[in-house]
């Protein structure tokens, strides 16, 4: 069956509010996330936009990671809707991190201070998954912390366009064993109407979705990279959402694609969000 890619927060904890890296006392990030399928590391701050969002876990005591997110404004993440699920409890995002357990100057980390999903998210359909998270400070841009532009079109993406997803996902399909550094795999779009054959007995997929994997497996997303971006020919395209397993052939992972709706509904919900600020 299709499921979403996000780590469950196991004792996530039922209290909001955390500190950031700015005027407040520092919260630290956890380090309960695993890699990316058939990747590598990812070099030192070539993807500055990337964002683990992180709920508290009780048991552990400490925050660990849920899903991937890309900045995109100074105090706007871009993720998967499905991810609000782990993020009922405290919560925060950590910028500017290869490392997520390893002390490191470029971090930045952030309270959440709102999440907004998209109107008709269908979590059992598995369909608009997509949503903002407002950070309650802005993020200060440098060489480790950068923004991701969004797309001046949401034109879709031809099949065959070899595109880069990063996250700190878990390396195979059944495998629990931690690693905190940020991967990344090159996957290929896959034909829609294939991907529908693929996935007809469990998943509709629609024109507001995307496929990619690797027609003989062995790369691909998987959970804990939900709500990172898809990137093709360097520009942001998609964010993961779903797939059934990690890496098999003929099951690719699938992307919400940066749609002309969807950016239509970004921009308007950052602008009505600034227009009500003092």
């Amino acid at each position: 069956m299709p499921e979403p890619r996000d780590i469950v927060a196991e004792g996530t904890a039922t209290e909001g509010g955390t500190e950031d890296s700015g005027d407040e006392e520092e919260a630290r990030p956890g380090y309960d996330c695993v890699e990316i399928i058939g990747g590598s590391k990812v070099r030192s701050h070539s993807k500055p936009y990337m964002a683990s969002i992180q709920a508290f876990n009780k048991t552990r005591k400490r925050f660990t990671h849920v899903c991937g997110g890309a900045l995109i404004k100074p105090n706007w993440i871009l993720t998967a809707a499905h991810c609000k699920m782990e993020l009922m409890g405290k919560k925060q995002v950590v910028l500017g991190a290869l490392s997520l357990s390893k002390k490191e100057k470029g971090k930045q980390i952030f309270i959440i201070k709102d999440m907004i999903v998209y109107p008709s998210f269908n979590h059992k359909q598995q369909k608009n998954d997509i949503m903002l998270l407002k950070l309650k400070s802005k993020a200060k841009p440098n060489s480790f912390v950068n923004f991701l532009p969004l797309p001046k079109s949401g034109d879709d993406v031809k099949v065959g366009t070899k595109c880069n997803v990063a996250g700190w996902g878990i390396t195979a399909a059944g495998n629990s064993q931690p690693s905190d550094m940020l991967q990344e795999v090159n996957i290929t779009i896959i034909d829609r109407k294939k991907c529908s054959e693929y996935y007809k007995n469990n998943s509709q997929i629609t024109d507001d979705m995307l496929c990619a994997g690797d027609k003989r497996g062995g790369k691909d997303a998987c959970q804990g990279d939900s709500g990172g971006p898809l990137i093709c020919k360097r520009v942001f395209r998609g964010i993961v959402s779903f797939g059934d397993g990690c890496g098999k052939p003929k099951k690719p992972g699938v992307y919400t694609r940066l749609s002309k709706k969807y950016l239509s509904w970004i921009n308007s919900r950052i602008k009505a969000s600034s227009n009500t600020e003092i």
